[in-house]
């Protein structure tokens, strides 16, 4: 009985502070529709809704801790039926063979792959001998080759030849979902084309916002230097399709690659500066500074402007969330309450996951999130506390390093896990770099956009180019140092929900029992660092095998799979590139290699016709696997292409000599986006 009443204490002590928990709740609910191993029916999904209703009616007239209890349990469902909604209202055709021909479609996105390949998204597709009905929603294809045709442009109508396939699953079990992530993006084949690509008709409207998003794009390439003119894109519009691989990994390598991705520093920094010009400009008439608000007239605006970035920067994640949170301030100074708190933040969250929850599960939402809700909880503390960051003239140098040093430590898990890297000199990056995007890079891209209409805007936009340039310079420097950039393996599925909730119980919760958190995230960390790697690990077609040795993972081929071998080695924590992990191959190395196993046996890699008419036979304690179909029945366990398309990437651990299996289609389950049957049901 004492249990419950400390409990009803609790809740009651967090009254006035529950709202924050909204966005936690249903984040909760998303992630449990996502961990779910089947997908669960229309059926279902539209009871969930009616529970999730009963339990918010039954709110009514309860004390406020047992109310604040049924809400969480509403909350929760109305999650899981949120994101089950979202997921069937975007179900489209996925292409479910390797389709080489004709392809044309409408371009609605131009980006870079992996590779740093120009990569199009098209929609109104026509493929050749597809029915409408079955050909997919979009597709996205990777410009390969030395003529890629016509320039791409937003809304044009194009045509090329080309391979498409099936979006594919987990380079391993339990790694990144690349079928999920294009499920919600409509992209039901992924390929890429060797030949030009051929404009079939131009755009009737020059391609909408994207069009003139990409247009003005490139006018701001064609006014700055070549190795910053990406860069100035980026921030300005979000198209990054004209950065170079160095410079992205430059930026990473030093931690400053957060400002490429136009989020709440950009829309900040912007809604900041248009805010106190509009005020500076005001307080210059007095006649009009002593008639109106020019404080509300400021924040109305700021307002315009931020509207204006969102529907520019193209609406991703890091930006939306930015957007909500700007709007949210700007209503706070119009009716005269405090603007920065966690009930903005919570606000953010809420409106994204309601809009997109599926957004949950990327690194950008992740990192976005835990990254504000840090600054402003940490900032909110220092002001109720009322601490100063040392004297006047020294604060502004003191809050960029305390932010640099609380948002690095805040994303620092999520980044980790998510790209398996760690900027040791993040820190001394953002606090050189930051001060400028805000006191230069930013002020001089508005003054341009006012400018550019009469043909001024030259020189703000050679100011620009000044601040880039010295950003630029700082992410090579840093990047360039010993040691700037460390490794880490991957830990297991539930470390970062184990961290994130040990750190919102931290911010969110009130009272002394908050220093829990800081436990619960020390059990995540201590958690990674007790993750196993696979001892081995199977591609999902065959074509490459990857086994952990004494000093490293060991690949089969040095050439081929290349993403597939890149990202095992990432998951590892490894520095090596392909060829260098082929080189610790241990066993044969012929046309048919071979290495011995824990178990006793060998692992043998049959790969294409040549190696199969190469195999001379196994022993039943063997494990062959082959990069085409095999038919015949061997002693030993075999694992063909064909049994591969049905697992998925299979990892293997060895416990006492004996092979555990776990495939990528266990782990991921019988779900929408990579179950024809489960769609067709």
């Amino acid at each position: 009985m004492r249990v419950v009443t400390s409990l009803r204490l609790s809740l009651l002590h967090q009254r006035g502070h529950l709202f924050c928990w909204v966005p936690v709740c249903l984040g909760l609910g998303i992630g449990m529709y996502f961990a779910l191993p089947v997908e669960p029916t229309v059926a279902v999904l539209v009871g969930i809704g009616p529970i999730s209703l009963a339990f918010a009616w039954l709110t009514i007239g309860q004390e406020a801790d047992v109310g604040a209890l049924l809400w969480m349990v509403a909350l929760v469902l109305a999650g899981v039926c949120l994101a089950g909604a979202r997921a069937h209202s975007l179900a489209g055709p996925v292409l479910d063979f390797r389709y080489y021909g004709p392809i044309e479609g409408r371009i609605i996105a131009i980006d870079r792959s992996a590779s740093d390949a120009v990569r199009l998204t098209l929609e109104d597709v026509v493929l050749a001998e597809i029915t409408p009905e079955e050909t997919p929603t979009r597709v996205r294809i990777s410009l390969h080759g030395s003529g890629v045709g016509t320039a791409p442009t937003a809304g044009k109508l194009v045509g090329t030849t080309g391979h498409l396939s099936p979006p594919s699953g987990p380079v391993e079990p339990g790694g990144f979902d690349f079928q999920r992530h294009a499920w919600f993006k409509q992209i039901g084949a992924v390929g890429y084309t060797r030949v030009p690509v051929l404009a079939m008709a131009t755009p009737d409207n020059n391609g909408g916002i994207f069009g003139f998003r990409m247009r003005l794009s490139g006018a701001i390439q064609e006014r700055m230097a070549a190795d910053v003119a990406g860069f100035a894109a980026a921030v300005t519009t979000g198209d990054r399709s004209a950065i170079p691989e160095e410079v992205t990994e430059a930026l990473r390598g030093a931690n400053l690659a957060h400002l490429l991705a136009i989020s709440g520093l950009h829309m900040g920094l912007l809604a900041g500066f248009v805010f106190g010009a509009v005020r500076f400009c005001i307080a210059l008439v007095p006649t009009v500074a002593l008639r109106v608000n020019g404080k509300k007239i400021a924040a109305c605006v700021s307002f315009a402007a931020a509207t204006g970035y969102l529907l520019l920067s193209g609406g991703a994640v890091s930006t939306e969330r930015a957007y909500v949170m700007t709007v949210v301030v700007l209503m706070a100074v119009l009716l005269d309450r405090r603007a920065l708190t966690l009930r903005a933040v919570a606000v953010a969250a809420t409106v994204v996951l309601v809009l997109q929850p599926e957004a949950l599960m990327g690194p950008g939402f992740q990192m976005s999130f835990a990254a504000t809700a840090a600054l402003v909880g940490v900032f909110g503390w220092l002001r109720d506390m009322q601490w100063h960051l040392g004297p006047k003239w020294l604060r502004p140098v003191s809050a960029v390093v305390v932010s640099s040093l609380v948002a690095g430590l805040a994303t620092a898990p999520f980044a980790a896990m998510h790209f398996n890297h760690v900027a040791h000199y993040g820190l001394l990056a953002n606090v050189l770099s930051v001060p400028v995007m805000g006191i230069l890079v930013v002020p001089a891209a508005v003054v341009a956009a006012v400018l550019a209409p009469v043909g001024l805007e030259a020189v703000p936009l050679w100011g620009m180019e000044q601040g880039l340039w010295w950003i630029l310079t700082v992410a090579q420097f840093v990047s360039g140092l010993d040691g700037a950039r460390g490794t880490v393996p991957s830990g297991g599925r539930w470390v970062l929900p184990v961290i994130a909730w040990g750190g919102l119980w931290l911010l969110l919760w009130q009272g002394r029992a908050r220093v829990a958190g800081v436990a619960v995230v020390c059990a995540g960390f201590w958690g990674s660092t007790q993750a196993e790697r696979p001892d081995v690990l199977i591609s999902d077609t065959g074509g490459i095998v990857g086994v952990m040795t004494p000093e490293g993972r060991a690949l089969s081929k040095a050439k081929g799979q290349g993403f597939v071998a890149e990202n095992w080695l990432e998951n590892d924590g490894s520095t090596r590139d392909q060829e260098g992990a082929a080189s610790l191959w241990p066993g044969e190395t012929s046309r048919v290699p071979f290495v011995e196993l824990a178990s006793g046996g060998r692992l043998i890699h049959v790969q294409g016709k040549t190696g199969k008419a190469l195999f001379e036979g196994c022993a039943p304690e063997d494990i062959v696997v082959f990069s085409t179909a095999f038919d015949e029945q061997l002693p030993c366990d075999t694992l063909d292409v064909k049994d591969l398309e049905a697992l998925g990437s299979v990892a293997l651990r060895f416990e006492g000599g004996t092979p555990l299996r776990k495939t990528a289609r266990e782990v991921a389950g019988r779900r929408l986006w990579n179950d024809a049957e489960v769609r067709g049901q």
